[in-house]
């Protein structure tokens, strides 16, 4: 309903009803020049600068749930009452060039039909919020596309167009602008006309921008407008090189201990030669002496990994460890300063997920205009390449090539793509993915609420195929125990925290400045948060859930597992290169919580070796394993093998209770057998390490499409 001031309405120059200042928060304020004002005879009474408008009084309705009326006033008269209820902050007000490009925009896109009024409404009120470019907007909710809003914005500012869907670039030429700026601009030099270089560029440079420009290649320069996907990838074909050489020996160049490159360094290669010379000479002199050594060694090994884990586990449960952010936190936050949040999902052979992942991820409570998604795939993986193309995405999905080269590993690809990030924060999700919808704005303020020296937020993981066989079952089990339990408790007391391999959120300035991930370690998460410990960083957990595709097939989950696990040796070799340095870099308690979680994959290559000794004993009573158990030693053995498996079944049980899943707890009850492929694929993991340290066994995604 609209009217015209008369006599018998209230006056906005009467004053604003206190009930009504903030009705309506001050993007939408601004952005439709509205201001409710008072109540009447039912209605609310909204000032409008156009009270004819029906996507205004449709906003503005919805917005107070109650009858309006919108009222004609001029803008000063709306303007003044507005920085009355709202003191404008010059950086987040919109400048009246601004808003005329803004308008213009919108009378372009909808007196042509391409936009239909509910498009323009949406899009409006994400402007209220964000105040990001409205063609953008547009574009990322796949109003228009990206070549409809190049062609309007080549009209409104009058600028040439250039395709560069089949270019072929002077690479010498297109080089002349440094890669940095090139990447932070989306800018390319792609022809010269006479003393002119003219630069592909997707949306007009800022005076203060394009002289940068021209003072970076020496010459005059003229924008032409590109198809910013079509751009990217420009950009990338023409520093590939570059990306394909940092993200492989980066670390290894400027931090060549923490590589895994070398699986066993010439000093440790020392001390295990010396260490079995010595060790088989006493077996030759005292071989009984020798064989009771092992086995209490084993035995103690086993009594401080399992009591440390029941520790951990005592401390969690029923507690809340985890950083705090409330929903009224999250619904505080002003869209208009979130920064941009730079998302890595590497993918292998995964086409046929990728639509799956394209619908979680723009499920995102997350302006898409403020993402920076990046879609790795590996250059041989065509089908995947091919499926994002097809696909035709809008423009914060980046689909990146990376060159077919050794290793071939996922951190390597991460490397690559993070040299390519735009964002102040990122984080890794894997293909089949499902975070929690706020999981990026709660690591966001997380961040701002933690010490400066939180350089990582890990998010927890779980699965939501848990219950299709029993082998999910306890995989999400294990999950509960080692997300809601563990970790928590590792980070309550500040130990060197194994990440997680998805949802673990940086800031990416600190992530380069570390050298990010090893290229050469197939368990790249852990490493990592082992090195972020030890240069002084430290990672908070966070009360939110990314849900993954549990391993239903044994053959799949034996991969995955054999790689982990390969992955632990690799990092526990690493970090013990110089044992002393770790100590202090750690503390005593970092220490022994490193050595008790990635040496505790050590444990498994010994489970097989105690069965079977178990097995042979009671089949045979072979006297030998008895003299190998001298009382002491049997007593313990013995307390282990009720101890230790209780601890195993609890662990798992109190995960689950803690998460609430108490349908899985049954399932927890055999998580012995469990154990044994656990074990299983320790050893094949082992035996890579030495065969083929960094073969990346391929898990396949996607078995479950619920």
């Amino acid at each position: 309903m609209t009217t015209t001031i008369t006599r018998s309405l209230p006056r906005l120059v009467d004053g604003v009803d206190e009930s009504l200042r903030h009705a309506i928060p001050e993007g939408i304020c601004r952005t439709f020049r509205v201001m409710p004002y008072a109540h009447h005879e039912g209605h609310v009474l909204v000032a409008a600068a156009d009270a004819e408008d029906s996507i205004t009084e449709h906003v503005v309705a919805e917005r107070l749930d109650r009858p309006v009326v919108l009222v004609r006033h001029t803008v000063n008269e709306i303007t003044e009452v507005i920085d009355q209820a709202y003191p404008p902050v010059e950086a987040e007000v919109e400048t009246a060039e601004e808003r005329k490009a803004r308008t213009q925009m919108a009378q372009m896109l909808t007196r042509s039909g391409l936009v239909t009024s509910e498009q323009l409404q949406r899009a409006m009120l994400e402007y209220s919020r964000t105040g990001d470019p409205l063609g953008d907007i547009l574009v990322s909710h796949e109003a228009i596309s990206e070549d409809v809003l190049v062609a309007a914005l080549s009209e409104m500012h009058q600028m040439q167009r250039v395709g560069l869907t089949d270019f072929e670039p002077d690479y010498d030429l297109a080089r002349r602008l440094p890669e940095q700026m090139a990447r932070r601009l989306q800018a390319l030099p792609v022809a010269e006309a006479g003393d002119t270089l003219l630069v592909a560029v997707a949306r007009p440079l800022s005076s203060d921008d394009a002289a940068a420009v021209e003072d970076a290649v020496g010459q005059p320069v003229r924008e032409l407008l590109a198809n910013r996907t079509d751009l990217d990838e420009l950009i990338q074909r023409v520093h590939s090189a570059h990306y394909a050489d940092v993200a492989t020996t980066f670390l290894l160049e400027y931090y060549p201990e923490q590589s895994a490159h070398v699986v066993v360094s010439p000093a440790q290669k020392a001390v295990l030669i010396v260490g079995a010379i010595a060790l088989a000479m006493l077996a030759v002199i005292f071989p009984m002496g020798v064989a009771i050594g092992i086995t209490a060694f084993f035995a103690i090994v086993y009594t401080f990994v399992s009591v440390y884990k029941f520790q951990l586990t005592l401390n969690a449960l029923g507690t809340h460890l985890e950083t705090d952010v409330t929903d009224e936190e999250i619904a505080a936050l002003d869209e208009r300063t979130l920064p941009i949040y730079t998302i890595l999902v590497p993918l292998y052979k995964e086409a046929g997920i990728v639509p799956r992942l394209v619908r979680d991820i723009n499920a995102l409570d997350y302006p898409r205009t403020r993402l920076d998604v990046k879609l790795l795939c590996e250059e041989d993986d065509l089908d995947t390449i091919d499926k994002i193309r097809e696909m035709q995405l809008p423009p914060h999905f980046h689909l990146v090539v990376v060159p077919d080269s050794q290793p071939k590993t996922k951190p390597k690809a991460c490397n690559y793509g993070l040299q390519l990030a735009s964002g102040k924060y990122c984080v890794i999700f894997d293909a089949e993915d499902r975070p929690d919808p706020d999981q990026l704005k709660k690591a966001l303020i997380a961040f701002e609420h933690s010490p400066d020296n939180i350089a990582c937020v890990q998010a927890k993981l779980n699965h939501f195929n848990q219950d299709q066989n029993m082998l999910t079952s306890w995989f999400a089990n294990e999950y509960s125990m080692h997300f809601e339990l563990i970790l928590p408790a590792m980070g309550a007391a500040s130990s060197p925290i194994p990440l997680g391999g998805t949802s673990n959120h940086f800031k990416t300035q600190v992530l380069r400045e570390l050298g990010a991930w090893d290229p050469f370690n197939v368990t790249e998460d852990a490493d990592l948060g082992i090195r972020l410990h030890r240069d002084g960083y430290r990672t908070a957990m966070i009360d939110s859930t990314t849900l993954e595709e549990a391993n239903s097939n044994v053959g799949n989950w034996i991969r995955q597992r054999s790689r982990w696990n390969k992955g632990y040796f690799q990092t526990w070799l690493v970090h013990m290169r110089h044992p002393f340095s770790l100590l202090k870099e750690t503390g005593f308690k970092g220490f022994m919580s490193f050595n008790l979680t990635m040496g505790a994959a050590f444990v498994l290559l010994i489970n097989p070796i105690f069965w079977a000794l178990t097995t042979i004993y009671l089949v045979s009573s072979w006297t030998f394993i008895e003299e190998i158990y001298p009382a002491p030693i049997f007593y313990l053995a013995s307390i282990l093998l009720f101890v230790a498996n209780f601890v195993f079944i609890y662990l798992n049980v109190a995960g689950s209770l803690q998460r609430g899943e108490f349908g899985l707890t049954r399932t927890a009850m055999l998580s012995p057998l469990y154990w044994g492929l656990m074990s299983y694929a320790a050893w094949k993991g082992f035996i890579q390490l030495f065969t083929n340290p960094f073969y990346w066994e391929k898990t396949e995604h996607g078995l479950d499409e619920g």
